[in-house]
C-alpha cells in the first residue's frame, strides 16, 4: 500500500490542486539583501516588504506570478487563488500584472484575485487603495490585526463592501498561535450579523489550536452556523517561535483534524513562496499536504483528496 499515491490518484480523479491562497506578487523576491528580513516578526514583516514594493515594475511583479502559476500548472492544479498588494506604496502595479496573468494563464488555470490590504482599510489613504481594488478583484480580502482595536469596523468594511458587490470574503485571523486571539470567532459572528453566510473564508486560524477543547468546540460550532469556509497554510505556521507562555499543548498548524469532523469545509493554500516571509518555501503542494496530515495526525484519504481540490473550489467560488 502506498497511502502517498492513494491521495495523489484522488486528487487527479477530482480534477488536480487547487492552491486557495497564495501572494504571488510577492513571489521569488527573496535576494542576498533582504534575507536578513527573514527572521523578523511578522507584524514588522508586513511594512519590510514596502522596500521590495516601492521599486518593483509591473513588469517586475508580472514576471514572478507567471513564474509562480507555471509552477502550478505543472504540478497539475486546476485552480488558485492569490492576494495581491493594494496600498499607497505598490499603488496599482499588482492590479495591472494580475489582469495580465489573468489574460495569458486564464484559458490554462482558473485563477481568482483578492485584495491584501497591508496598510489596514481603515486610514484614509489605505481606504482609498481598498475601494479602488474592489472592482477588479474577484475576492475581499482582509486583516484585521492591522487595525488593531479596530478589528469589528475592519469586518464591517469588508462585508458591507462584499455585500454591495456580490463578491466572497477571505480574511486572516488568529495569526500569531495565542490563547489571547479569538479572531476566527469575531469573524464567524460577524459573518451570520451580515447574513454572508457561506461566503466568507476564514485563513489560518492557528489559534484555534492554543485554547482549551471547550471554547475550540463552542466555535467550531458558530463557524458551522455561519459557514464559514477555512483555509490552512501549513508551512506558513509550522515554524512558529515557541513562547514561554503556557497553553494546550499543541502544533501550530490549522486544526484540520478537529474542524472537518465538525463539518467545516476545510481548503488549503501555500501562502508565500520565496520571500522574506517564507524564504524556503518552494510551493510544492505535496509538500504543504504533508506537513498538514502529520502536524495534525489526519490520514483519512478522501477527506485530503477533498480538502486539495473540490473543497477549494468551493472556497474560490468556482463551479465546475
Amino acid at each position: 500500500m502506498d497511502p502517498k499515491q492513494l491521495v495523489i490518484d484522488k486528487i487527479k480523479e477530482l480534477g488536480g490542486w487547487v492552491n486557495t491562497h497564495a501572494h504571488l506578487d510577492r513571489a521569488y523576491t527573496l535576494n542576498a539583501e533582504n534575507f536578513h528580513y527573514s527572521y523578523s516578526y511578522l507584524k514588522k514583516k508586513w511594512d519590510l516588504v514596502d522596500e521590495m514594493k516601492r521599486v518593483a515594475t509591473v513588469d517586475d511583479i508580472y514576471a514572478r506570478m507567471a513564474k509562480a502559476v507555471e509552477s502550478m500548472i505543472e504540478q497539475g492544479s486546476q485552480a488558485l487563488g492569490t492576494f495581491i498588494d493594494v496600498d499607497d506604496i505598490i499603488q496599482d502595479k499588482a492590479l495591472k500584472a494580475a489582469h495580465k496573468l489573468r489574460e495569458n494563464y486564464g484559458k490554462d488555470i482558473e485563477i481568482r484575485f483578492a485584495n491584501q490590504v497591508l496598510k489596514g482599510v481603515i486610514d484614509p489613504k489605505a481606504r482609498y487603495w481598498f475601494d479602488m481594488s474592489v472592482e477588479f478583484v474577484d475576492i475581499i480580502g482582509g486583516l484585521p490585526a492591522k487595525d488593531l482595536g479596530n478589528e469589528e469596523k475592519h469586518l464591517d468594511i469588508l462585508m458591507s463592501t462584499a455585500k454591495d458587490n456580490n463578491k466572497l470574503v477571505h480574511v486572516h485571523v488568529d495569526q500569531f498561535n495565542s490563547d489571547e486571539e479569538k479572531e476566527t470567532e469575531l469573524l464567524a459572528r460577524k459573518t451570520i450579523e451580515h447574513g454572508l453566510q457561506g461566503k466568507v473564508a476564514a485563513i489560518h486560524c492557528i489559534s484555534l489550536a492554543a485554547h482549551p477543547k471547550k471554547y475550540r468546540d463552542e466555535v467550531y460550532k458558530v463557524m458551522k452556523e455561519a459557514d464559514l469556509n477555512v483555509i490552512s497554510c501549513p508551512t506558513a505556521w509550522i515554524d512558529h517561535n515557541r513562547t514561554e507562555k503556557m497553553t494546550v499543548s499543541h502544533n501550530s498548524i490549522t486544526p484540520v483534524d478537529e474542524m472537518v469532523p465538525a463539518g467545516l469545509n476545510v481548503a488549503f493554500g501555500t501562502d508565500n513562496i520565496c520571500d522574506i516571509y517564507k524564504p524556503f518555501s518552494d510551493g510544492d503542494l505535496w509538500t504543504e499536504m504533508r506537513v498538514m496530515l502529520e502536524a495534525c495526525h489526519y490520514y483519512d484519504v478522501e477527506s485530503l483528496a477533498k480538502i486539495a481540490t473540490v473543497n477549494g473550489l468551493k472556497v474560490l467560488g468556482i463551479e465546475k
